[in-house]
């Protein structure tokens, strides 16, 4: 099922990334990701947020610590080609799948693609649980506090405040 109000121009959605890694050279990794993304014809990046470091949560006890950030595009790309492009990032650069919410070298999450909301088995949009995420609400408030999340109906920044605040986010950009 697919839902959507779009305000899409011209052919172009603006869709929202979420970027972590905890294995390897991490920075390295997040910035790889993004010249992959930046160097797909299809997609404008319009920004990326600071990088944070953050605990891991979930998966395996005694993970490294993940850096996260999230990038604003617009892109000609359909959501389902804008996934699979990130999946393809994933496995270029060394993503093995084999503990679910293991360690990983890169993790690309599709946040959000315009106001569309889509609830298949391949993909679900909004992502379902980046409103409970810190480590996702608070780079995305960073960028687009105003972003309002098509479900919930609140911005991000409203929503990051209710997550309250995360003293161990460290910003690496400080």
């Amino acid at each position: 099922m697919v839902i959507s109000d779009s305000n899409t121009r011209n052919g172009l959605h603006h869709a929202y990334i979420a970027l972590g890694s905890n294995l390897g050279r991490r920075e390295k990794n997040i910035t790889a990701a993004l010249s992959s993304l930046e160097s797909t014809r299809e997609i404008e990046t319009i920004r990326v947020s600071p990088l944070y470091e953050t605990p891991a949560e979930g998966g395996p006890a005694d993970q490294p610590d993940f850096i996260n950030g999230v990038v604003h595009l617009r892109t000609s790309l359909s959501a389902e080609r804008l996934l699979a492009l990130c999946q393809r990032i994933e496995d270029l650069l060394g993503r093995q799948r084999s503990v679910h919410w293991g360690p990983r070298t890169i993790d690309l999450d599709l946040l959000a693609f315009d106001d569309e909301i889509h609830s298949e088995p391949n993909l679900t949009l909004p992502h379902p649980m980046m409103h409970e995420r810190h480590f996702v609400m608070k780079p995305l408030a960073d960028i687009a506090p105003d972003w309002v999340h098509p479900i919930l109906g609140e911005t991000a920044r409203s929503i990051l405040e209710g997550l309250g605040r995360r003293d161990w986010m460290k910003d690496l950009d400080d």
